[in-house]
């Protein structure tokens, strides 16, 4: 038995969830997302609660059950919070700057590199002197943002002698000791 997929989802208030020809869509104060829905999962809507049933115990049912639920509660999440996500560039000279939906960085290359971000996709950069720049991206996409970000991440890994590169804020990186002196 899915255990997640059990769980009900509590919609916040002026959260609306609505389905036609299972495709849902999650309507909020932030913005709307839709998802197609799989035949196996049936959504049952009461109370302000959203049930997920499956048609059947087959293992692609039981499966679905749970990935659909998620999916469904991150789009309400998304959709009445947001998701957020700060990295932060370890190096010297790294720095980031947004300029409506370019992100233009640098990493340490012979140059810059120039990301253009969805447009569902709100991006801040802070340049405090004498800390590390921060990359602050916002959206209601849980999927799209952390795309977004791991391929952000992917521009410059953190590397695990002096811990330079991109790094999401909070992240305990496994860090090598490197060479020891002469004999």
């Amino acid at each position: 038995m899915s255990r997640i997929g059990k769980l009900p989802i509590k919609l916040p208030a002026g959260v609306e969830v609505t389905v036609a020809n299972q495709l849902v869509t999650v309507k909020g104060k932030l913005g709307k997302l839709t998802q197609q829905m799989d035949d196996s999962v049936i959504l049952n809507i009461e109370n302000d609660e959203v049930v997920l049933e499956r048609a059947s115990d087959s293992i692609d049912h039981k499966a679905k059950h749970g990935l659909y639920r998620s999916l469904l509660s991150n789009m309400v999440k998304g959709v009445s919070e947001g998701f957020h996500t700060v990295q932060e560039l370890v190096g010297v000279g790294y720095k980031a700057e947004a300029k409506g939906q370019i992100l233009e960085m640098s990493l340490g290359y012979s140059h810059n590199l120039v990301f253009v971000l969805p447009e569902e996709i709100k991006v801040e950069t802070v340049n405090e002197r004498g800390k590390n720049p921060l990359i602050k991206m916002s959206c209601i996409d849980k999927q799209l943002i952390g795309q977004v970000a791991a391929k952000i991440r992917s521009l410059r890994e953190p590397e695990p002698y002096k811990g330079k590169g991109i790094k999401f804020q909070n992240e305990v990186l496994r860090r090598k000791a490197g060479k020891t002196a002469g004999k």
